[in-house]
């Protein structure tokens, strides 16, 4: 594989972040299932998978920066070699010609090294162990399904299918790690790990703040003047809330561990009443109200100090 961070389009001084985004931005337009039957993207995409398993990884790139393996992710094999002798030096035994060869990494001889150099009868690097690219998809996953979590399936364009457990709480952006799920491994090297980059639809009713959940409730004129008890939507289901008397559009109601689940327990649900007239005439609703308040406008913009 070339240089992974060519591969990417990154610079070696990249950070993670800046990796993780070159490489979101390759496989959105490399994926599968934009270009059906194209075998050069689907090689390109394999690629970026690759040059992302490795450079992505911390670990992984400390060890290829520092030489240690290589970017097809196999251990490196060293060689190093000095001059062992003067002009009389012999031309037999260890070295050639007065030098003398050291293979590190394990490495079986001169031959290895020529296998490397040229392939052939020697074992070269198609019969090395290699692991198995990884594998990058897509996922689409309801509100209620993020927050909750279950356990989707998901069928992959060769046919298969994987059965998806996704995390409570998981946001969108994220990605679930199902190794072993990727390109099968070589000469019996272990397959690569299939990258599963979920997204989060949007909710008609509830949005999403951390692991809290806010939604906004109507209510009539009645239950925000005399007080009710109304059936609220929660993502476990409805539950009943009190509206407290002369309640007025904008005031929240807080149901504690109703929201999304995190590392110490659960967030909360925030419910926004908004008082909602009707749109049919009401002349019951018209006579009461020029009865009750005829001045009581002024009076609310003199509190609110607009007049």
């Amino acid at each position: 594989m070339r240089d992974p961070y060519q591969v990417l389009g990154v610079s070696r001084q990249a950070d993670q972040r800046e990796i993780k985004q070159a490489y979101r931005k390759l496989a959105k337009q490399l994926h599968p299932d934009t270009h059906p039957n194209d075998a050069k993207v689907a090689e390109r995409f394999k690629e970026v998978s690759a040059a992302h398993a490795l450079v992505g990884d911390e670990k992984q790139r400390q060890r290829y920066d520092s030489g240690e393996i290589g970017a097809d992710g196999q251990p490196r094999q060293q060689f190093r070699y000095e001059y062992a002798g003067g002009p009389g030096a012999s031309t037999g035994g260890p070295g050639f010609g007065g030098f003398r060869f050291d293979f590190g990494g394990g490495g079986g001889g001169i031959d290895d090294l020529f296998s490397e150099l040229f392939g052939g009868g020697h074992g070269g690097q198609q019969n090395r162990a290699r692991k198995g690219a990884d594998r990058a998809f897509r996922l689409r996953v309801g509100f209620v399904e993020a927050a909750l979590g279950g356990t989707r399936r998901l069928n992959l364009p060769d046919g298969k299918t994987l059965d998806v457990r996704i995390p409570a709480g998981i946001e969108s952006g994220r990605t679930i790690r199902l190794r072993g799920q990727g390109e099968a491994g070589q000469a019996g090297a272990p397959a690569g790990d299939a990258l599963i980059e979920v997204t989060v639809e949007p909710h008609a009713h509830f949005s999403r703040d951390a692991a809290d959940v806010h939604v906004e409730v109507p209510i009539s004129l009645a239950e925000a003047v005399a007080g009710a008890r109304i059936a609220v939507p929660t993502i476990d289901g409805p539950v009943q809330v009190t509206v407290p008397k002369h309640a007025n559009s904008g005031r929240r109601l807080r149901l504690k561990n109703r929201g999304i689940a995190h590392a110490s327990g659960r967030g909360d649900q925030f419910v926004t009443l908004k008082v909602v007239l009707p749109e049919a005439p009401e002349p019951r609703l018209e006579k009461l109200a020029r009865e009750w308040g005829e001045d009581y406008g002024e009076t609310a913009r003199r509190k609110a100090g607009l007049v």
